[in-house]
């Protein structure tokens, strides 16, 4: 039987986007803040992906040596380091997240039986490779705060409150949903990066977070007049509004994942056959949609 298991390690380091064949001039207009001498630092969080039949004695690979390999090969070497200076790949591609991700395969791939590398820069943004050549997944998120009502406006509301519960009471109620947004894309070969994070922010500021946060979803936003704002029907919208302006930055949309509550979750992978259609929903609760 073939199983995936995950080893933890933690890491701190520092790093400089910084290309020395450009002006400070030109490297700030390209790198922003992260291009300011001497570099600054992370807590970085680095998650490997183990996959393999199961040996005699009920393991994929034994943590231990898994654990000493990790230490011996990556985080001994990284810890408390300048990244652009510590690995010679980090001279010709820069130390960015995705960039990191992919060298950290390179440097475990020959001892492990590796299915993923998934490092978080901080929390709100991190980085998957699955050892497929440049290309790479890139993930952030947000939130904002919003209040809906699950009704169907062809329904009356006794036979909304049979479907959707409590969560059809007329004057609906609020969720603080967190978003998480994953793009995939090749990474440029110098630069490390699959798309400029601050682009890719002002997309998902400009049509998710300014236009969703502080609203009543049936009321505000004309799309839920007629469908009922679900959180897989939200995640549904919000990869439909997202498609074209992050095509438009060179990386295509892989999936969006909305919780409403730390018990329901749902995700929904964005590509065109499957935007209306292929939403995976996690729930804890099954009679009720509320907290």
């Amino acid at each position: 039987m073939e199983c995936v298991i995950k080893r933890r390690a933690e890491f701190s380091a520092s790093h400089r986007y910084w290309l020395p064949e450009l002006s400070e001039a030109e490297n700030l207009q390209r790198f922003g803040l992260g291009s300011r001498f001497p570099g600054h630092g992370h807590n970085y969080v680095l998650f490997v992906s183990l996959t393999a039949q199961l040996d005699k004695y009920g393991m994929v690979k034994n943590l231990s040596k898994v654990k000493t390999v990790i230490q011996r090969e990556v985080t001994s070497q990284l810890d408390y380091a300048y990244l652009n200076e510590v690995w010679s790949e980090f001279q010709q591609t820069l130390p960015t997240t995705e960039n990191i991700a992919r060298v950290i395969w390179q440097r475990l791939v020959t001892y492990l039986p590796l299915l993923k590398i998934q490092l978080f820069e901080h929390p709100k943004l991190w980085a998957d490779y699955q050892g497929n050549g440049m290309e790479v997944y890139l993930t952030i998120s947000n939130h904002f705060s919003a209040a809906h009502r699950l009704a169907h406006p062809d329904l009356s509301d006794e036979e909304n409150y049979q479907i959707y519960g409590k969560c059809a009471r007329p004057n609906g109620h609020g969720h603080n949903y967190h978003i998480e947004v994953t793009v995939k894309g090749e990474m440029d070969p110098r630069t490390g990066m699959i798309v400029d994070l601050g682009s890719l922010q002002q997309v998902m500021d400009e049509y998710v977070l300014e236009a969703f946060d502080h609203t009543f979803l049936n009321k505000d936003i004309p799309y839920f007049a007629r469908v009922v704002p679900t959180a897989e029907n939200i995640a549904i919208y919000i990869c439909q509004l997202l498609q074209q302006p992050i095509q438009e930055l060179d990386v295509q949309l892989h999936k969006v994942k909305l919780s409403e509550s730390p018990n329901n979750s749902c995700e929904v992978y964005c590509t065109p056959e499957t935007t209306k259609s292929a939403v995976t929903s996690s729930r804890e609760t099954l009679l009720e949609r509320t907290n």
